[in-house]
């Protein structure tokens, strides 16, 4: 039984290992300097708008045909004016910087280039040129002579933003864009969605892009949406949740009465396992009430949201015998109280954290530090259990760079993770890669205060934080830890789980990637 119920998408086989069926005794279930008014940064702009043309043939261009109705406007006498003003500088005698000088960029060539940016010339015309980029791209400081490999790019890429060095970034974003590609390996996946962040930083255009790279199409009844597909094809992701209906099941033992609370309940696909599992297990069956937390502005809404979820969970709780309740709450995770969650006597109270905790905002974003706040509100409700499952990587506190050096080993960790399990081919893979992976990628490297919502923590800052709300840990047992690691061995031997105080970790090689613990 998977996490999912793959035989409702697609080729089930795509998403079990080496076409097995599992089992166990623990039953399983984005961007080409191009056809846009480009503006060097030299001063910042309402990060609310966003260009669409910047993207232009680019990997996510796709999500964004029907975002923004009113793209934004450059007067053609102030754009001329202000790339006068630019050449001027560049070709002045009496710069000092070397880096521009009229040997590399002659009147002429710089000429063209003011052409074609006022006559808005397509992506390859403007940016593929050879004679055009490389006389500007001959700088021994911004393009050293030698090839760079796009991982190379990337990085050098990041730096010169960190620096403030945009002309040279913005270089590179074009070079990269003409060399990575959506459908080839996992690095020049990887560095496809990774420049766009870099793109969509330069640009300050995170936020919006952020919000356009939504699944187009909501999920429907036999339609799982992108991130439950993800969830079932990376075994990372599939056997975190795994670990938690195991610490769950094992609370169940002696309780006639189980509250389980979910911050993130989506599109309730844990729970249709966690009632399957319950119904396998002998003698009589504890009365299981789930109480689902749903942003209103969450994509289930459109079709349904936590009613249709409640429909579908209640309905497979009839037909297998449990008695189970659903009750659903449509709200702010941060606008959540106590009273709201009505627990009531006599029920033995659970609380699920599955990759929720982290959109959180802590200390470093404002004082109010809701990602505490909400911890010591659940401890306040005396639970049984809190499972939390959570990514393995710091792009929270990080300065710039550095995050966008862990966020790239991360997820290159990640996409080769998925060659070992889908197809090249395979639609399903974009899928995953555009609507999740890169709308997470483009908020983590382009987004800063507020406006950057991916905010993961390494496993241990999860362990302090947790204790810090006067949690203590409950470690996963040895039969979880066991079957999970009898399942893992069916796929690609690459594939790793090691426990470490008492939290079960889950990693491609030797990149932990996923982290799942209990706590009580």
């Amino acid at each position: 039984m998977s996490l999912v119920r793959s035989a409702s998408y697609g080729n089930s086989k795509l998403y079990s290992p080496n076409g097995s069926s599992e089992s166990s005794s623990f039953p399983p279930q984005a961007f080409t300097a191009d056809n846009r008014n480009y503006m060097y940064m030299t001063e910042s702009f309402c990060s609310e708008r966003y260009d669409p043309a910047y993207f232009i043939n680019t990997p996510l261009e796709d999500y964004l045909e029907s975002q923004s109705p009113d793209p934004i406007e450059c007067d053609e006498d102030d754009m001329r004016l202000k790339l006068q003003e630019l050449e001027r500088a560049l070709l002045d005698d009496d710069n000092n910087d070397d880096e521009y000088s009229p040997e590399m960029c002659p009147p002429v060539e710089w000429a063209h280039r003011i052409e074609n940016e006022l006559l808005h010339d397509s992506p390859k015309e403007s940016s593929s040129s050879d004679s055009n980029l490389s006389s500007i791209t001959s700088s021994r400081e911004i393009y050293p002579k030698l090839p760079r490999s796009p991982k190379q790019l990337l990085l050098d890429c990041a730096a010169a933003i960190s620096e403030g060095n945009i002309e040279g970034a913005s270089l590179m974003i074009n070079e990269l864009r003409q060399t990575v590609s959506i459908q080839g390996d996992p690095s020049q996946r990887i560095a496809a969605y990774m420049v766009e962040g870099l793109a969509a930083r330069v640009a300050a255009s995170g936020k919006c892009l952020y919000k356009a790279l939504k699944c187009k199409e909501p999920p429907s009844l036999d339609r799982l949406s992108a991130m439950q597909i993800l969830f079932e094809v990376c075994p990372c992701f599939k056997f975190g949740f795994m670990a938690a209906n195991g610490a769950i099941m094992e609370s169940f033992k002696g309780e006639k009465k189980v509250h389980i609370i979910d911050f993130d309940i989506s599109q309730g696909s844990q729970y249709m396992t966690l009632i399957q599992t319950l119904a396998s297990q002998p003698g009589e069956r504890p009365h299981l009430r789930l109480t689902g937390v749903d942003d209103p502005e969450s994509v289930q809404r459109t079709v349904g949201g936590l009613k249709l979820v409640g429909l579908r969970l209640e309905a497979l709780a009839e037909a297998l015998a449990v008695p189970f309740k659903f009750e659903a709450i449509a709200s702010k995770t941060s606008d959540v109280t106590p009273a709201m969650l009505n627990c009531q006597a006599g029920e033995a109270v659970m609380v699920n954290f599955a990759f929720q905790l982290h959109h959180m905002p802590d200390e470093s974003v404002s004082t109010v530090n809701e990602r505490d706040q909400l911890l010591r509100m659940v401890k306040s409700l005396n639970p049984k259990l809190v499972t939390v499952v959570e990514q393995d990587v710091n792009t929270n506190t990080s300065p710039f760079l550095q995050r966008f050096v862990e966020a790239y080993n991360y997820y290159s960790a990640v996409y080769e993770s998925l060659d070992a399990t889908l197809p090249r081919e395979s639609q399903d893979r974009v899928n995953v890669e555009k609507q999740c992976l890169a709308r997470d990628i483009v908020n983590i490297v382009a987004c800063e205060g507020e406006e950057r919502i991916e905010r993961y923590e390494v496993a241990g800052k999860w362990r302090a934080r947790m204790m810090m709300a006067g949690f203590s840990s409950c470690p996963i047992s040895s039969s979880i830890s066991d079957a999970i690691r009898k399942l893992i061995s069916q796929y690609c031997d690459r594939y790793k789980v090691k426990e470490e105080k008492g939290a079960l970790h889950f990693g491609w090689e030797d990149k932990s990637l996923i982290v799942a613990s209990a706590w009580r």
